[in-house]
């Protein structure tokens, strides 16, 4: 981790939070570097790396590090949904994996670090100085203050100084030849001309012809996209408590006790509202209240007097309400007269045909509901959704035809491109945005183009841009001066030297891993 933050003390863009990083997360700081192997005998761990146990504390303190220094950088608190779309955790254990794996590759390579290269690298945190200088006092009060010994620390820095030497290692081993630099100089100012040809699904769909069989195939290869999901139908009667108002009476008292026990509704900016003020207020909600507890103890009485009824238009009756059908429906997708209403939707799918369900409360009233029809989720007959299972298949059919048309055309533009409506692009240079004259933004074309070669114009595979398929070759290229690549040549390799080390570098953990027996704790699968 020590080397993460170095990395970032690099970048004037996070620079001035460094320091902050660095007191925040000095006091776990050692135990990144593979310490949680040197835990003991117990069975409790995150990782295995070769058998080496990385333990549940390491994992956790190298996840909440790494988060705080994301919620540092970005001045704010990460929510769970950030964390995992950015991968936080896993980003903890792969570092704590790869850090074990160049551990454990640095005892093979036989590297060492002397007390004297950890004093020095210790003497270099900025943390620990003042005016520029290392100061022990201030050294010492800090690990004090993180409840650090010195000898840990010091051995987390060993730790640190041999991966650091390790990968380093790898890094050194990397060189550019002069035929990168050559391909990289020419890039950078050759011209090319491409040559292309472009399939386009919708202007091939006209000519997709599917029989019978292809439409069947296509719908049991393909059962999920048109599953129709488990649908209802139902009767329903609609009771408005409001009806009952005319009926209901309130007296003082009774006002004034709803008054007290509802006192919330009657405050203004968290001061109350004397009862005087708002007593005819009150007593208005109190007879709404009264209203709607009438309504559902008769509606509830109705219903279930003489062990229940299964006959709505009985209830109706005797409700004076009347009954009400609605075509299937699915729970996404419920009546206007339903609304959104959660539990209303949820008891009517979790009801039986045939049974009569409720009263049910919702701010649209009381509902009585029915359940006449249901039907599961399944996949309708062909009959029934042929015009969407067409469509869709049709749609795919052109979409592969683009492509194989594509790939078939690549054939022929490397022997000259007869027969095909061949278009031409106008003389273009490297673009890093990856932007061709006359296609579009494609940093696949843009790269191979490149590459492509007079004794092998055509580019190996077709390229896909926005819906269409491309197949492109080479149609001329005029060469930057070889003698000015000469003057360049030792600058473009010190250019190229830091991405290729990096790439060495990644293939080698790569390599590490792949080679590892690497046993993460069931527990910690999901992280």
């Amino acid at each position: 981790m020590l080397g993460i933050m170095r990395k970032y003390q690099q970048s004037p863009i996070i620079k001035f939070v460094f320091i902050v990083i660095v007191l925040s997360f000095i006091g776990t700081i050692f135990l990144v570097w593979g310490q949680g192997g040197k835990s003991g005998g117990s069975g409790n761990y995150a990782v295995k790396v070769n058998g080496t146990k990385i333990s549940p504390d390491d994992y956790q303190r190298a996840y909440y590090r790494l988060r705080n220094i994301y919620e540092q950088l970005y001045g704010k608190s990460l929510t769970p949904e950030m964390e995992k779309q950015m991968g936080i955790k896993k980003m903890a254990m792969d570092s704590l994996i790869d850090a074990e794996l160049v551990r454990q590759a640095a005892d093979n390579m036989g590297i060492s670090v002397s007390k004297d290269d950890v004093r020095k690298a210790i003497d270099a945190i900025p943390a620990f100085q003042k005016n520029g200088v290392f100061d022990f006092n201030q050294y010492d009060a800090m690990l004090k203050a993180n409840r650090i010994t010195p000898s840990d620390f010091e051995a987390s820095e060993k730790e640190e100084l041999i991966n650091q030497k390790a990968r380093q290692q790898i890094r050194d081993k990397v060189t550019v030849s002069d035929d990168e630099a050559l391909k990289e100089y020419k890039k950078q100012h050759d011209q090319v001309e491409l040559s292309y040809v472009s399939y386009s699904p919708a202007a091939l769909k006209g000519s997709v012809k599917l029989s019978d069989q292809d439409l069947t195939s296509y719908l049991e290869g393909h059962q999920q996209e048109f599953t129709m999901p488990a649908r209802v139908a139902v009767a329903y009667l609609q009771i408005d408590p409001a009806s009952y108002l005319p009926k209901m009476t309130a007296t003082k008292e009774e006002t004034q006790e709803f008054y007290q026990k509802n006192i919330d509704r009657y405050m203004v900016k968290g001061d109350i509202t004397p009862f005087e003020k708002v007593a005819d207020r009150v007593k208005a909600d109190l007879l709404r209240s009264k209203a709607s507890e009438e309504a559902y103890e008769t509606a509830a009485d109705v219903m279930h007097k003489g062990g229940g009824s299964s006959d709505l238009k009985a209830i109706a009756s005797k409700l004076g309400a009347t009954v009400h059908t609605t075509p299937l429906f699915d729970a996404t997708h419920p009546p206007a007269e339903f609304g959104a209403d959660a539990d209303l939707i949820k008891r009517i799918f979790g009801a039986k045909e045939g049974e009569i369900t409720g009263p049910v409360d919702t701010p649209r009233g009381l509902f009585i509901l029915k359940v006449t029809e249901q039907k599961p989720a399944d996949v309708p007959p062909l009959a029934q959704i042929r015009a969407q299972v067409e469509a869709r298949a049709a749609a795919d059919k052109a979409r592969d035809l683009a492509r194989a048309k594509a790939e078939a055309a690549l054939a022929q533009l490397a022997k000259g491109g007869a027969g095909l409506a061949v278009h031409t692009t106008p003389a273009f240079g490297f673009s890093a945005k990856g932007d061709v004259p006359g296609i579009g933004p494609s940093p696949e074309i843009m790269n191979a183009a490149f590459d492509l070669t007079t004794a092998a114009p055509a580019a190996k595979t077709p390229f896909k841009v926005g819906d269409s398929w491309y197949a492109v070759s080479l149609k001329s290229r005029t060469e930057a001066s070889a003698a000015d690549f000469a003057k360049v040549k030792d600058e473009i390799k010190k250019t190229l030297l830091p991405k290729k080390q990096d790439e060495a570098l990644t293939a080698w953990i790569k390599g590490l891993r792949a080679k590892a027996t690497i046993e993460i704790n069931p527990a910690f699968q999901n992280d």
